[in-house]
This record gives C-alpha cells, sequence and structure tokens, in this order.
C-alpha cells in the first residue's frame, strides 16, 4: 500500500462531519476561559440555544467573526480555482477541525499541517489527505501512518524530506511498517540563511536519488516555503521570492521522469500567493497532456482568519480579505494620565507580529492616537495621548498573526458581527493545540 498515490487529485478533500458535529455536545467548564459560570455543564449546543450575546462572557475574550470567516474562504476558494491551483490550507493555523471542514467543502484539496501529532489530529477527524509540511522522522509517528496506509486505502500523506539522512532516518522509522506500505515524498528545498530544505537544487536532486534507492518512500513532488525569505514586499524582497521559486520549477523539471505515479508540487503560504501562482501555475497538468501529470498545491493558512496587522499588510488580497479575529479587553485600572491598564495580555493575545491595535471603547470610537505599548503576561498598557477612558470600559482590539492567536484559546465564540452594537454568539470554534 503506498501513502499518498494520489490517483484521485481531482476531487476534493474529506472529513467526518459527523466527528466535527459532535464538537457540540462537549460540555463547558471552568477551563474554557471567558465562558460565565452559568454556562458550566451545559454542552455548547446547549448555551447556543440560551442565544447568548458576547457582552454576557467574561474578558479577556477572542472571539471569530462569522461573516469574515465564510467570506475569506470563498475569496481563497475561488481565487485558487481561477489561477488553477489546488488548496491545501495550513491547518496549524487554527487547529480547528470546524474551520477545516468549512474549508474542504469550499473545494480544498486537503489539509496541511506541521507535525506528526497535527496531522495524527486531524486524522482523528476522518482528514483523508494530509501534506505534513516538513521532514516526518519520528518513528512514533511514521509507524501511526504505516498503520493507517495499512488500514485504509483511501489515506493519502505527503511529506517532505531535505537529505539524504532524512531519508535513512525515515527507513530506520519504517522498518516494521506493514509490507508493500511506502510513504509518498516531496523533495523540500530551501536556500541560504533559510529554514529546512535542501540547499540548492543539485543537493535536492542527491536527496530524490536516495528516495528512488528506498524501498520505503516514493518520490512524489517537490515542495518549499518562500515565506522564509522575505518578510515585506520591498523589491529586494519580492525579489528574493522570485529567485527561490524559480529554483523550485528548475527542481520540479530536473526530475519530472522521476516521480512515480502524480507529481505534487507545493509552495505557499499566505504573504505571497500571487508569487506562487506566477512562478508555479504553469506546471499544472493533472491529465498529464504535457508529461507527467501535476498537481500545484498552494498552503495558505492565515486567510480564513486574516488579521488587521501582518498579514493585512502583505497579503496581495487584503483587500477582498477582512479580519475575523478581534480581542475584547476591560479597562482594569486608569492609574496616571495617559496611561490605561487592560486585563488582556500575553496569555490571550498574539504579540510577535505586532502589538493589538484598539478599535472601539464601548461601542464608541476610541481616543486619537491611542495605542498599546506592550503587553504583560495578563494586562494592556492603553497609552493616551489625549481623551480618556473610564475604568470598566470595554475596548475592542484588532490583532496581527492568527498562528500565535488561536492557540491561546480552546473554545473561541463566533459572533454575528464585530461591528454590531450588541454581538451575538452564534457558534464556538474548539481548537485541538
Amino acid at each position: 500500500m503506498t501513502i499518498g498515490s494520489g490517483e484521485s487529485v481531482e476531487r476534493a478533500g474529506r472529513i467526518d462531519t459527523a466527528a466535527v458535529t459532535a464538537l457540540g455536545d462537549r460540555v463547558i467548564g471552568p477551563e474554557y476561559k471567558a465562558l460565565p459560570p452559568t454556562a458550566w455543564g451545559m454542552t455548547v449546543n446547549e448555551f447556543l440555544a440560551t442565544a447568548p450575546y458576547l457582552d454576557q462572557l467574561q474578558t479577556p475574550v477572542l472571539t471569530l467573526d462569522r461573516g469574515a470567516l465564510t467570506a475569506n474562504t470563498a475569496v481563497l476558494a475561488d481565487w485558487a480555482d481561477t489561477a488553477g491551483v489546488r488548496l491545501a490550507p495550513h491547518g496549524k493555523t487554527t487547529m480547528a477541525p470546524q474551520l477545516w471542514a468549512e474549508q474542504l467543502a469550499a473545494g480544498a484539496w486537503a489539509i496541511t499541517v506541521a507535525t506528526g501529532w497535527q496531522a495524527q489530529v486531524a486524522r482523528s477527524y476522518g482528514v483523508n489527505r494530509i501534506v505534513l509540511a516538513n521532514a516526518f522522522i519520528d518513528p512514533v509517528g511514521l509507524r501511526w501512518a504505516a498503520r493507517e496506509a495499512a488500514l485504509d486505502p483511501d489515506f493519502e500523506l505527503f511529506s517532505w524530506v531535505d537529505s539524504v539522512e532524512t531519508v535513512a532516518a525515515m527507513e530506520r522509522g519504517l522498518t516494521d511498517a506493514p509490507d508493500g506500505v511506502r510513504l509518498a515524498v516531496l523533495v523540500e528545498l530551501g536556500g541560504p540563511h533559510g529554514r529546512t530544505g535542501a540547499r540548492g537544487v543539485d543537493a535536492a536532486l542527491a536527496v530524490a536519488e536516495a528516495v528512488e534507492r528506498s524501498d520505503r518512500l516514493r518520490l512524489a513532488g517537490v515542495g518549499g516555503y518562500e515565506g522564509v525569505f522575505a518578510h515585506d514586499r520591498a523589491a529586494e524582497s519580492l525579489g528574493a521570492v522570485h529567485d527561490y521559486l524559480s529554483q523550485m520549477v528548475r527542481l520540479h523539471r530536473a526530475l519530472a521522469d522521476r516521480y512515480e505515479g502524480r507529481a505534487i508540487v507545493s509552495a505557499g503560504g499566505s504573504a505571497f500567493p500571487d508569487l506562487v501562482v506566477e512562478h508555479l501555475a504553469e506546471l499544472a497538468d493533472e491529465q498529464g497532456t504535457r508529461g507527467v501529470p501535476t498537481t500545484v498545491v498552494l498552503r495558505s493558512g492565515a486567510y480564513i482568519v486574516h488579521d488587521d496587522g501582518f498579514y493585512a499588510g502583505i497579503s496581495p488580497l487584503a483587500t477582498r480579505l477582512r479580519s475575523a479575529m478581534h480581542a475584547w479587553a476591560r479597562v482594569l485600572s486608569h492609574p496616571e494620565p495617559g496611561l490605561a491598564l487592560l486585563d488582556a495580555g500575553k496569555r490571550d493575545a498574539p504579540f510577535d507580529e505586532g502589538l493589538p491595535v484598539p478599535q472601539r471603547v464601548s461601542g464608541g470610537s476610541v481616543p486619537e492616537g491611542a495605542h498599546i505599548s506592550a503587553l504583560a503576561d495578563q494586562h494592556s498598557f492603553l497609552r493616551l495621548n489625549s481623551g480618556s477612558v473610564a475604568v470598566g470600559d470595554t475596548v475592542r482590539l484588532g490583532l496581527s498573526h492568527p498562528c500565535t492567536a488561536m492557540d491561546k484559546w480552546r473554545l473561541i465564540p463566533v459572533i454575528d458581527d464585530a461591528d454590531a452594537a450588541r454581538p451575538r454568539i452564534v457558534d464556538f470554534v474548539h481548537t485541538v493545540f
């Protein structure tokens, strides 16, 4: 049994919708931040049946906007389809099976993950096609993957290799795999001062040769991540991304007659999907009319939540996407002129790609020049150049970087409209971190 045979690339990926729906039967308790004690003992569905409003929850709280989630999902699904590439959203951004289900229902080809454990989470919810965009050498994880492949011929898993040593480590981990099980791997191309990935096309070709000699692995394509080479859209940064993607094309063409079965060419975060399409979309040839059947896979993950910070500034689709996430915090203290302390801190909101930005105060506008200058573990420092806020006011914060927002919350309320005078809770999203 070959894991990742790639013989059915035309269909969208699948998830066990019954398992996802069952999340609504989980019982609420004090382990879920911001949920009121009056909800403890109820299931999520029972609490939703009370038609709660956001102001019935405690602060701080992270929310997702239902309209933005739906619109963002449609935007990238349509954009990828028009570009002729497949979408395998990076599931590690949200680690939320409910959101994965929405992305798959919109036509996503697979779900991407970064670790073996994340792949196991996705598989536990019935995801049938997984891109593990990383080296996969953990022996426990490899034994699990081999068992899954032996049990389910429809299960497809694609992982990455970037060195001969990686190939050898995978072979050791698969020593006891059931007869006939072979793991599909993409040769990962990196670059100088990058992250993982073979350093150059020649090094990547040597890795491919090692895969070809293996009876436990199958050469299935080329993978990489261009976002590590640039962090903005300055001309020099874009040039670095262009150069890297050109090398990916070169590597794929060099391996075109050596793949076993269909080929996968995969790149793309949420910052430069336009450049990925510019370089790689021309390789897409799922019917094999020009040679080896080839599927180009874009792995953007942040788009479904988007943000009011890093991705709002760098995404080529920023004018079509809108942030679905906000934090709501209460003014705890106004100890001196020009300073107020909020009850949300590093435990509640992301700060690695920019500090939160105050957007509204108790339904009104924020004082001109108001900004967050720092976060402590449980406090935000709100600086006021003019005007004032009162102890007890609620501040809505715009956030940057969904990857480090979602992981701080196990149960996230979904509201009907973050701009409403009194947002209503219409759902909850469970995360698995």
